[in-house]
């Protein structure tokens, strides 16, 4: 078993229970797990195969996206501007997807999975959006990260046209996948089921993949942002709000997680906290959206009553920028302004999101989300003799707002070394870009699609 040491570091960030800080701490990895954390000279006898020296750097737990759809967003980033209605957005994006080819899927999931992983990201939830699942799960085999995975289902008819089963079918394909692919890469990648939507799928096929993941030990992930048709549709047909039908049918629990949750009310929020239930929060892509996070979303209440959020980026055609910590500082700083109170959403409480809390909504906490004995061996070291870092008198509040994933130096997983003086030894990030751009021009000449720009390009 090799073994590895991290020693000198400025600071370690552990987000274990106590939310220890050690200053000139270490680590010993002993396989893909960790052994020991404390301070240098505490491990200075710990015998090695491998010292890294990180002096100068600040060592946190690899960070946690709880939802990024990685498998066709990249091909189309930038295309749409930002006030195509989404009427029309939503889908153009699936018919572009609907062309793509396993060998394009695989491209696009591999760079959405080098930018994540470049910047810091070892554990990422893609909620079911890959047509090829193969080609996203060989995506990660070569990246090396952390993966939550699935294929998203639905039996009604959607405006964005995505290819709607009778229900049978539906949870077939979505359990198939369960039973099939959990556990590949040596337990690296976890697949749960995944509805595209609960406004999407019936109650009946909601109910079935439940039942399927309760029978499994699998998790599973819907998007419910809770729009007011959404709204409007379950007050009429069930005389009450979404969340709470929900409830009604047992589509809540400590293994379900919910995305983008942005109008709730507290009867909706009470019935999350008391089964359980988890969410994710996208608020870049919200924004960007205008689906009501400033008047809306009630985050600042989802935690106040203990329920587990997780932070996510959505994908690169909506959120664009596929860096945990910049939808951690975004999290921190909308709610600020949009409550005129700037003690909500503190960065102590985002950085949670985007680790420790973050892990403990996928229902991953006891493997990743802290530094901490017997926990996985995933982690990030920052390089703080960077503009950006200067002058670090406080690392979490650095770490929110005003890193970002230009100082990550060192990224791995089960105790590879997956990036090292800021790059990805898994890829070559150049010659996979080129790979992009050229799908990117092919898929959207095969879709008739071309990009508005506002300035003439001569």
């Amino acid at each position: 078993m090799a073994v590895t040491k991290i020693e000198n570091a400025r600071y370690i960030v552990t987000m274990d229970a106590q939310r220890r800080i050690i200053r000139d701490g270490a680590l010993l990895i002993e396989g893909d797990r960790i052994a020991r954390v404390g301070k240098t000279e505490a491990l200075a006898g710990a015998p090695a195969d491998r010292v890294i020296n990180a002096s100068g750097k600040v060592v946190t737990p690899g960070l946690v996206n709880g939802h990024i759809h990685l498998s066709y967003a990249h091909a189309m980033r930038g295309l749409f501007p930002e006030d195509t209605p989404p009427e029309v957005y939503f889908p153009s994006v699936f018919k572009i997807q609907a062309a793509m080819t396993e060998e394009e899927e695989y491209l696009t999931s591999l760079l959405a999975m080098t930018e994540l992983v470049k910047s810091g990201t070892t554990t990422i939830l893609d909620p079911g959006s890959t047509k090829f699942m193969e080609a996203g799960l060989a995506a990660c085999g070569e990246a090396g990260c952390r993966l939550i995975t699935g294929i998203h289902v639905t039996d009604r008819e959607n405006p964005s046209r995505i290819p709607a089963y009778d229900a049978r079918e539906a949870a077939r394909i979505a359990t198939d996948a369960i039973d099939r692919h959990h556990g590949a890469h040596g337990g690296r990648v976890h697949v749960w089921a995944m509805p595209f939507s609960d406004d999407w799928a019936s109650d009946e096929l909601l109910v079935a993949l439940k039942r399927a993941v309760d029978e499994r030990n699998s998790r599973m992930t819907y998007h419910h942002i809770n729009a007011s048709v959404s709204i409007e549709r379950t007050l009429r047909e069930y005389g009450k709000r979404p969340t709470l039908h929900l409830e009604d049918i047992g589509l809540l629990g400590p293994n379900v997680l919910l995305a983008h949750v942005i109008d709730l009310d507290e009867a909706e929020i009470d019935a999350m906290a008391r089964t359980g239930t988890a969410a994710v929060v996208c608020p870049a892509a919200s924004l960007k959206l205008a689906q009501g996070t400033i008047h809306q979303s009630k985050l600042p209440e989802l935690l106040a009553k203990g329920v587990p959020v997780s932070v996510g980026t959505d994908s690169a055609n909506n959120g664009n920028l596929l860096e945990t910590q910049h939808a951690m500082r975004v999290t921190s700083l909308v709610y600020k302004d949009a409550r005129g109170d700037t003690s909500l959403l503190p960065a102590s409480q985002t950085l949670e999101m985007g680790t420790i809390m973050g892990a403990r909504a996928l229902g991953m906490d006891a493997e990743v989300g802290s530094l901490e004995s017997g926990k996985k061996a995933d982690l990030v070291l920052y390089d703080t003799e960077r503009a950006e870092w200067s002058a670090l008198v406080n690392p979490v509040t650095a770490l929110v707002y005003n890193a970002d994933g230009r100082s990550v130096d060192t990224v791995m997983v089960d105790g590879v070394t997956l990036v090292e003086n800021g790059k990805p030894n898994f890829v070559d990030e150049r010659a996979l870009t080129a790979k992009l751009e050229a799908v990117s021009e092919g898929l959207l000449a095969r879709t008739s699609f071309a990009p508005r720009i506002p300035w003439p390009i001569d």
